[in-house]
């Protein structure tokens, strides 16, 4: 019998590939974001962090232990119910809310950093995520997001292998599409005009591609958890590749917004 696929649920016996993309992605999303505030000259201590798309908290945990103040905004509420837990139980002081990306309710500029996961490849209205998040921050904060491309091998892989086959099937069907999944550059394109400049893109991928391949098999067997898929698969960054298929990036809030007649109302 095959394993059900239903992200967010606290069942062990269901597949949850939102929750298996936390736990591989979290070394090279926090590695990535340590590197780049101190490459900036910034302290972590008590900057004032937004985490959209956390998930069951994984990744807003890591950047708490950081020393960053961090508020949480998932669409799930049973993912937030289940990373709320997991926080009071580590004794981190996260504050959890439910809602989705394009419609944040964050208070203006009141962020001084923002990280984006799970995010941009599902929307489909990124224009009003681009907008929401660039609201959040203050000016000169730092937009963190990592995504998947649009190649050959993203939608093999995104499309076909995590949706489609069978046999490594961790995600719903629906849950990507090609016109979901963006380049580096048009990503870029939609930052600027909401006046947040994209400074770095940086390629990530699995170690060994041998590795991901049976570690989703395995995962489906029931025979290792999502915490031990991380070390199965390893996910390093690849500063000097070209984004194949998943790719990191961060922009900068500019002093100056640009001109109204570039942004959509």
């Amino acid at each position: 019998m095959s394993p059900r696929i239903q992200l967010d649920s606290a069942s062990p016996q269901a597949i949850d590939g939102r929750q298996v993309r936390a736990a591989t992605f979290q070394k090279v999303r926090l590695g990535y974001v340590i590197d780049t505030m101190k490459r900036l000259g910034i302290d972590a201590v008590s900057r004032k962090v937004l985490v959209v798309g956390g998930g069951r908290g994984i990744l807003p945990s890591g950047l708490a232990r950081q020393g960053f103040d961090v508020t949480a905004v998932d669409p799930s509420g049973s993912a937030t119910t289940m990373a709320r837990a997991a926080a009071e139980r580590d004794g981190l002081a996260i504050v959890y809310r439910t809602a989705p990306a394009e419609d944040l309710g964050a208070v203006e500029g009141s962020f001084d950093v923002a990280y984006y996961a799970d995010t941009f490849e599902i929307t489909s209205d990124l224009e009003r995520v681009i907008e929401h998040a660039a609201g959040a921050l203050a000016t000169g904060g730092v937009l963190f997001y990592d995504t998947v491309n649009r190649t050959l091998l993203s939608r093999l892989v995104y499309l076909g292998m995590f949706q489609r086959i069978p046999m490594t099937r961790i995600m719903p069907r629906g849950r990507y599409a090609a016109d979901r999944l963006r380049r580096p550059d048009e990503l870029a394109e939609v930052l600027e005009r909401y006046g947040l400049h994209n400074e770095d893109v940086c390629d990530f991928k699995p170690k060994n591609a041998l590795g991901l391949l049976n570690g989703v098999r395995a995962l489906r067997r029931g025979a290792i958890t999502d915490e031990q898929i991380a070390a199965m698969v390893d996910f390093v960054l690849n500063p000097d590749g070209r984004p194949v298929v998943t790719y990191l990036g961060y922009a900068r809030k500019r002093l100056k917004l640009p001109a109204p007649d570039n942004v959509r109302r």
